[in-house]
């Protein structure tokens, strides 16, 4: 993130947060009614997924847009073929990587997950995705940690109503990106309102107030998690 914040080794953007995106974020009524149990592999996956759908419940909530499938995709590859294929293939763009058995592979693990998905699924807006999850029409979403907001704007508790666990294969390992307040070189009499911003944002009554409602992770590394839910 740094090589697109900062500038002649100087920053020129505030980070609010640190977002984790490999994430699974399941009705835990519908979890407990299939009897279901935390995938540790994409095969387990596979397998809850299969149980969901024996049940009569849309075994994955999807919003059929290019970055919501991409998000998804993502944890695909990092659990296919480890974090440092994922790392070679997405942030170094290695030629070698991108047309490897693993990628092919990877590809047909998304393309078994099509049959997990209802009809309606093109085209829906993610939080409508998760909407179907905390209702209990849908089992599961993958998503980045900003979904939990969705179920405390609907009064679900973690652990209850709701759990969430790492993309099955991703385990140990964050998949991240974050949200900036990237600031521009303006006129001196604006510089004090900049400043402010930015001491505002990285705060760390700002910081642990507005994670804590996002599911993310502070951007500084001596904000406590005593707010925070499991």
């Amino acid at each position: 993130m740094q090589k697109f914040t900062t500038t002649d080794g100087k920053w020129g953007a505030a980070p609010g947060n640190i977002h984790s995106v490999n994430w699974l974020w399941i009705n835990k009524a519908v979890f407990e009614k299939i009897s279901g149990e935390e995938p540790k592999t994409f095969d387990d996956f596979v397998g809850l997924l299969d149980k969901a759908k024996k049940a009569g419940v849309i075994p994955l909530a999807l919003g059929g847009q290019p970055w919501q499938e991409g998000t998804m995709f993502d944890s695909i590859v990092a659990s296919t073929g480890g974090l440092a294929f994922d790392k070679k293939a997405f942030v170094d763009l290695d030629d070698s990587a991108l047309k490897s058995d693993t990628m092919k592979k990877s590809l047909d693990n998304l393309a078994r997950l099509r049959e997990y998905l209802d009809p309606n699924y093109s085209g829906r807006d993610w939080n409508l995705a998760t909407a179907m999850v905390i209702k209990g029409d849908a089992l599961v979403q993958v998503m980045g940690d900003w979904a939990k907001g969705e179920f405390r704007a609907a009064h679900k508790e973690a652990g209850k109503d709701f759990l969430c666990y790492r993309f099955p294969g991703t385990d140990g390992s964050v998949i991240y990106n974050s949200d900036m307040l990237a600031m521009f070189d303006v006129s001196a009499d604006r510089k004090a309102a900049q400043l402010a911003l930015a001491d505002a944002t990285m705060s760390p009554s700002f910081q642990s107030a507005f994670n804590v409602v996002k599911s993310s992770v502070p951007a500084r590394m001596d904000v406590p998690d005593t707010a925070f839910d499991m």
